[in-house]
């Protein structure tokens, strides 16, 4: 089924209440590696889910969020934001998906300042948890890891407030951010960076030879379609997010894992480029001032 036929079917089940498509496919900026993305919002879903039909992802939230989420108060708490502001509209026949829109696009300086301080004090609490981490086995991987989801999931969408601009979300997230944030704010991008420990296509090559036998095979066939259209950083942000995500079992056991796997790991989540343990909660904490600040 192709996503327009499958967007019309959403649009045609009387329990969806709201159709949205979300990301770059079927726009200006697709590229080989778009993946078809539907945003519903549904009656007698009892909690939101996230599943795949032939290649097309859907993102699927209960009716009542829909009806919640017009109030900013709740919706900056529960909401995926971004996802929210940038998505297109395909059904909508209570207008509630496009008044949450409108709320998005219009939020005052104000209300962005608080959402701003928001995020950057639930960063601030992230990283002091993670500086708790002790050294030694694969703590340090840990430390690192968490600094990175810091970075990604508060203090990013963070900085961008400061433009009124919401956070990318597909796999070519890192060349969003230098587009979209790296003349304004140059010292928080670089720290950005700094903390994934991009390497360019060569890294990239190596990261996608080291998924081999650890169960990543949907992340290396994205990964690989990012490195076959020049996304090099991309690819290799994706494999670094996505080894800590399903691996992290494996970091705190690391002291009992063979030579082989261990090597395999290391390089996915770049322990030769990326400041670790201590060294990279520090550095999210640089990005954090710079976030506070707009450097």
């Amino acid at each position: 089924m192709t996503p327009e036929r499958l967007g019309e079917r959403l649009s045609g089940d009387r329990k969806v209440r709201a159709v949205a498509q979300a990301g770059s496919y079927g726009t200006d900026y697709a590229w080989a590696g778009s993946q078809p993305t539907f945003l519903t919002f549904e009656r007698g879903l009892l909690s939101a889910q996230t599943e795949m039909r032939g290649g097309v992802r859907l993102e699927r939230f209960p009716y009542e969020q829909l009806e919640a989420w017009r109030d900013w108060d709740l919706a900056r708490q529960q909401a995926p934001l971004a996802l929210l502001a940038t998505s297109r509209v395909v059904y909508d026949p209570t207008g509630f998906y496009g008044r949450i829109q409108r709320t998005l696009w219009n939020l005052s300086a104000a209300q962005l300042a608080a959402y701003r301080s928001d995020l950057t004090l639930q960063a601030e609490d992230a990283l002091n948890a993670a500086e708790g981490v002790q050294s030694g086995g694969g703590q340090p991987l840990l430390a690192l890891a968490d600094a990175r989801r810091v970075a990604l999931d508060l203090l990013y969408p963070a900085l961008l407030t400061r433009l009124h601009a919401w956070a990318e979300f597909e796999i070519r997230l890192p060349h969003a951010w230098r587009a979209v944030a790296g003349l304004r704010f140059p010292k928080a991008v670089y720290r950005l960076e700094n903390l994934y420990g991009f390497g360019g296509e060569a890294e990239a090559r190596r990261a996608l030879l080291a998924t081999r036998g650890l169960g990543l095979i949907e992340q290396e066939r994205r990964a690989r379609a990012a490195f076959q259209s020049g996304y090099y950083d991309g690819a290799v942000r994706l494999l670094r997010d996505e080894t800590a995500r399903l691996h992290r079992t494996d970091l705190e056991r690391w002291a009992y894992l063979s030579s082989a796997r261990r090597d395999k790991l290391g390089i996915l989540l770049g322990v030769t480029l990326s400041p670790l343990g201590p060294a990279a909660v520090d550095l999210a904490r640089q990005l954090l001032e710079d976030v506070r600040e707009g450097r």
